[in-house]
C-alpha cells in the first residue's frame, strides 16, 4: 500500500536539503537501500560501482547550478548518508535506462512503464482553467518512499513536489503558477555519458517562472538522458519538449491541439536524431496514449480523473497494476496520481492507484 509524508523546508539550500534529509530519514534510507537491488539487477553493478558512477555527475551538477549540489549535501547529512549515496539515487534514471539501452535488444527484460501525463488549457480569451496532471508509475518500492516536498525559498518560486525520497524533485507545481508533468524517454543515445541529470532538470524547472523560462533551463547545457517535459503555466501557455541526450538541438517541442496535451513514454516527434527504443523498452506506451486521446474531448478535473483511473489493457493501463508475470524487480504501478489546478494553485493526489485510493486535496499555500 502506497503511503505518503509531507515535508517541509525553508532556509539557505544546505539548510533546507538538511531539513528534508532529516524529516524524511527513513524513507530516503529506503530509498538508497531498494536501489541497491535495482542497479545490480538492470546494471549489473554494486553498490561501490553505482557511488563511482553517481559522483561522475557531481562536476555538472555543481557547474550548472551550485545550490542543488548545496541542497544534495543537505540531505545527505540530514539522512546520515554520503554524498554518493544521494547522487545515487538521484541520477537513477541515467543508470537504469542507459543500463536498458546498452543491452537493447539483447534482453527480454523492459523497464517499468513510468507515466501518463495531460494539460489542458483554454485558448485565449476564453473562459477555463489550466489544468496538468499524471499518473506516477514506477518500481513498487517507491509506494514506500514517497513524499509530498513543499518548499519554501528566497532564490526562486516556492514549489510543491510529489516526489521519491532524497531526489530534488519530480512532479510538481510552483508559486509562479507553473506546472510540471513528466515521462521517461529511452533512446540508443542514452549511454550514460555524465551530463545535467533528468531529475537536477526537473528541479530547475520548477524554479522557472514561465513556459519559456522552463525551455531556456533544458537547454543550458548537455542532458545525460532522453525525458519528457511537459510544462504549463496558469496563464494558459503550455508546451510539451521531448528531449533526446545531448544539446538545445535535441529539443522537440510540442504544441497543444484544441488546448490539450497528451504524452506517455515514446516519443511523438516525427523524427529524432537518436534511435527511440521507448516501444521495446516500455511497449505499454502506445495502449496508454491510444486511451489518452480517446478522451480528448476531457476539460475539468473529474474528466481527468476518470481518466486517470482508466483500466484498459490492464494490468498495462493508465492505471497501472503490476504483472505477476514480471521479474519482482521489473514489476511497477501507478504509485501516486495527480490533478493541478494552476489557475487555484491546488493539487490533488491519490497515493496509489487511483481506483483504489481517494484522491485528497492537499494542504499547501503557494
Amino acid at each position: 500500500m502506497t503511503s505518503i509524508q509531507h515535508v517541509r523546508v525553508e532556509g539557505t539550500s544546505y539548510q533546507r536539503g538538511r531539513q528534508y534529509g532529516r524529516q524524511a530519514a527513513a524513507r530516503v534510507r529506503l530509498s538508497v537501500q531498494a536501489y541497491r537491488q535495482t542497479f545490480a539487477h538492470y546494471a549489473g553493478w554494486d553498490w561501490p560501482a553505482v557511488r563511482r558512477e553517481a559522483l561522475r555527475f557531481e562536476a555538472p551538477i555543481g557547474e550548472f547550478r551550485p545550490a542543488y549540489l548545496d541542497e544534495l549535501r543537505g540531505i545527505a547529512d540530514g539522512a546520515g548518508l554520503d554524498l554518493a549515496d544521494v547522487l545515487a539515487i538521484n541520477v537513477r534514471t541515467e543508470v537504469m535506462f542507459s543500463a536498458k539501452a546498452r543491452q537493447a535488444p539483447r534482453t527480454r527484460a523492459r523497464l517499468p512503464a513510468e507515466c501518463s501525463a495531460f494539460a489542458a488549457v483554454p485558448a485565449p480569451g476564453r473562459p477555463g482553467r489550466a489544468i496538468i496532471g499524471q499518473n506516477w508509475d514506477w518500481l513498487l518500492h517507491a509506494a514506500q518512499t514517497l513524499v509530498v516536498l513543499e518548499v519554501r525559498q528566497d532564490d526562486g518560486p516556492d514549489f510543491v513536489t510529489v516526489v521519491e525520497a532524497g531526489l530534488l524533485a519530480k512532479t510538481g507545481m510552483n508559486a509562479a503558477g507553473l506546472g510540471l508533468v513528466t515521462n521517461a524517454l529511452v533512446t540508443d543515445a542514452d549511454v550514460g555519458e555524465p551530463g545535467l541529470p533528468y531529475h537536477v532538470l526537473l528541479r530547475a524547472v520548477l524554479d522557472c517562472g514561465t513556459v519559456t523560462g522552463a525551455l531556456e533551463a533544458l537547454q543550458a547545457g548537455p542532458r545525460s538522458s532522453s525525458a519528457n517535459y511537459l510544462v504549463a503555466h496558469a496563464s494558459g501557455s503550455a508546451l510539451d519538449i521531448e528531449a533526446a541526450p545531448g544539446d538545445f538541438t535535441r529539443l522537440y517541442p510540442l504544441f497543444p491541439e484544441d488546448g490539450v496535451l497528451l504524452h506517455t513514454n515514446h516519443f511523438l516527434t516525427p523524427r529524432i536524431a537518436p534511435v527511440d527504443l521507448a516501444l521495446w523498452a516500455m511497449p505499454s506506451s502506445t495502449v496508454r496514449l491510444q486511451r489518452l486521446m480517446a478522451a480528448r474531448t476531457a476539460r475539468t478535473l473529474d474528466d481527468f480523473g476518470t481518466l486517470l483511473a482508466d483500466h484498459a489493457d490492464h494490468p498495462h493501463s493508465i492505471c497501472a497494476h503490476p504483472d505477476p508475470a514480471d521479474h519482482p524487480c521489473e514489476q511497477g504501478a501507478t504509485i501516486a496520481s495527480v490533478l493541478m489546478d494552476l489557475t487555484a494553485k491546488r493539487i490533488w493526489l491519490a497515493a496509489g492507484n487511483p481506483c483504489q485510493a481517494s484522491r485528497e486535496q492537499l494542504d499547501i499555500a503557494l
